[in-house]
């Protein structure tokens, strides 16, 4: 089984269409956890209209890697898919991805390329020195349960790329898949939960993200090299 857990804060005009996708997947066999992160917009009473198999916790605003560490530990799956509430899954996606672990047993997770927005990013195959210059896997990957080490919450930014690395030193490889299989959609002026390190060469002010934010994203990766003494 697969379990599937949502963080959201604030995202009462996305959850909707991401919770919808997991429905409409091929692949049924599931379970789905969201954590309301301290949520005031209306994302309560949106998700009541869910049936099972969800459960929701309801907690104080403690953070998105607070939130998905606590949603793994009441999870029951032998994979895990950390699933941002902005997110829209393709129909085939969890099919896919699974069947990509069972392909390949010495991998620890699976990923895809994917689309923020109307642009595509096409990733590549894993390679470690790739990852020490930059994160370019998604947080939303399939990840063999008794391989996932849990989520720094000291670090604020860039979490994904830390797991990664904290996984990769432990011997963890990943298997990519060649296909857009989800799309986030960004909220107001370009924003969401998730930035890839390599967006900081974009221009940023066409895609109306303010300095401040990406100064905040800069000074994660510097916390992250040095914790894993990276050059």
């Amino acid at each position: 089984m697969i379990s599937i857990i949502i963080p959201t804060y604030q995202h009462g005009k996305t959850i909707k269409d991401c919770l919808d996708s997991i429905y409409n997947q091929t692949l049924k066999d599931f379970e789905i956890i969201v954590i309301n992160d301290g949520s005031t917009d209306g994302t309560a009473h949106i998700l009541e209209n869910y049936p099972k198999p969800i459960t929701i916790i309801h907690q104080e605003n403690k953070g998105s890697n607070h939130a998905r560490n606590r949603g793994f530990s009441q999870s029951n799956g032998d994979f895990i898919l950390f699933c941002d509430a902005d997110i829209v899954m393709k129909k085939q996606m969890l099919e896919k991805m699974k069947a990509a672990l069972k392909n390949s047993p010495d991998n620890a997770f699976a990923y895809s390329s994917f689309k923020w927005g109307l642009k595509t990013f096409k990733l590549h195959p894993y390679s470690i020195d790739e990852l020490k210059k930059a994160n370019f896997i998604h947080t939303c990957s399939l990840i063999r349960r008794e391989k996932f080490l849990g989520f720094d919450e000291s670090i604020k930014r860039l979490q994904d790329w830390d797991l990664w690395l904290s996984m990769m030193e432990q011997g963890s490889t990943g298997k990519y898949i060649p296909e857009i299989l989800f799309q986030i959609k960004p909220r107001k002026m370009g924003k969401s939960e998730w930035l890839p390190s390599f967006v900081y060469k974009l221009p940023w002010d066409k895609l109306g993200i303010e300095i401040n934010r990406l100064k905040k994203y800069k000074e994660a990766e510097k916390i992250i090299r040095e914790k894993h003494q990276l050059s």
